[in-house]
């Protein structure tokens, strides 16, 4: 069946059909991995957009037990070739299956690379992914147009409290979309982690009290999440040690009076380099964010630059000030390098009192 790519910008790119049917309204964003589709399949940071996959060949080792949570979350899932044939001993099925169980509309046999120069010549933006062959422009492109990702959070984060038991150090971790693995890589280390939902008060966190605050990652446009700012600000408060990641970065910098700006085009992918401003040395590290910090607005009685990217000079990570705070923009628990900074996680529980 005929699948067609609609961009807001008037684009159209024609292809097959894979996964579901329906017809759907997203953000077009792209993704650089050369492997880990299924983790980009399951990262709840995507919810709200739909995934372009600058790799020209998915699928080839199939559905594998890599879940970075229960379910897949894109909008919609764009490839230039999809494998016909899924071969590796884990292997659990094929992506076709696993997009038409969970309901998610793709493409593929268009142009990706095409595709990706135009995102990032004009920047990210809204597309239509329909089987209609008989499609209307002058009527879709108004609503592609008009289209938000919305308050996405509310979307991706768990609806009740749950324990990953430990005899460590005692962790409260805030779901804004949590990949599984930050929760694992805490436990790993010994970690009773305790996963809040999103809009888990500040008391309620601080009542138990932890040794430690994790702040996730998750989707969406940080400015809206204006009630779970004004919670990360009393944790701020509390000189609880806290470690924030992706998302989390980002409240933690709004909440503390700093602004955030959206992207041309994001980072999205297990390639990019970061730069550790106190040591110098540089990782390769997995990011997915449409939204970065703005250094020119932080006060450096509050927070200072502690990472920066090395493509484009944005900010990748915040050190505070007289605080046990440390953020992160990047994903330390993707092993992208595969473990180049798995280190942060011991940093934090040594900042909790414990050992690495």
């Amino acid at each position: 069946m005929k699948a067609f790519l609609i961009l807001e910008d008037g684009t159209v790119f024609e292809g097959q059909s894979i996964g579901s049917t329906r017809e759907v309204i997203s953000e077009i964003v792209f993704n650089t991995s050369m492997t880990g589709y299924l983790e980009v399949l399951t990262d709840p940071s995507y919810a709200g957009q739909a995934v372009v996959m600058t790799y020209p060949l998915i699928g080839n080792y199939g559905i594998t037990p890599d879940m970075e949570s229960e379910r897949p979350w894109p909008d919609g899932y764009i490839v230039r070739e999809l494998s016909r044939t899924a071969s590796n001993f884990r292997c659990q099925g094929s992506i076709q299956d696993f997009l038409q169980k969970h309901d998610i509309p793709g493409v593929a046999g268009i142009d990706t690379r095409a595709l990706t120069k135009i995102l990032r010549e004009k920047g990210t933006m809204n597309g239509m992914i329909t089987t209609n062959e008989n499609y209307r422009l002058k009527d879709i492109l108004p609503r592609l147009k008009e289209y938000t990702t919305g308050n996405v959070v509310d979307i991706v984060t768990c609806k009740e409290k749950k324990v990953l038991r430990g005899n460590g150090k005692k962790v409260a971790l805030l779901d804004l979309g949590a990949k599984n693995n930050i929760a694992k890589s805490l436990n790993q280390r010994g970690c009773e982690v305790t996963i809040y939902p999103a809009h888990t008060t500040a008391e309620e966190i601080l009542q138990t009290n932890p040794d430690g605050i994790m702040l996730s990652n998750g989707p969406g446009d940080p400015k809206e999440c204006t009630d779970i700012i004004e919670e990360i600000k009393k944790l701020y408060a509390s000189d609880v040690p806290i470690f924030a990641i992706c998302l989390g970065h980002q409240l933690m910098a709004l909440a503390t009076g700093a602004d955030t700006h959206k992207m041309k085009y994001g980072h999205r992918g297990g390639n990019h380099p970061v730069k550790d401003l106190k040591t110098g040395r540089v990782y390769i590290s997995s990011q997915n964010h449409g939204y970065v910090v703005d250094t020119d607005t932080l006060d450096p009685k509050i927070a200072t630059p502690a990472f920066v990217n090395v493509n484009d000079g944005t900010n990748e990570g915040l050190a505070y000030t007289g605080k046990n705070i440390f953020t992160v923009q990047f994903h330390p628990e993707a092993c992208p390098g595969p473990q180049d900074s798995a280190y942060l996680f011991d940093r934090f529980i040594e900042m909790m009192g414990g050992n690495k």
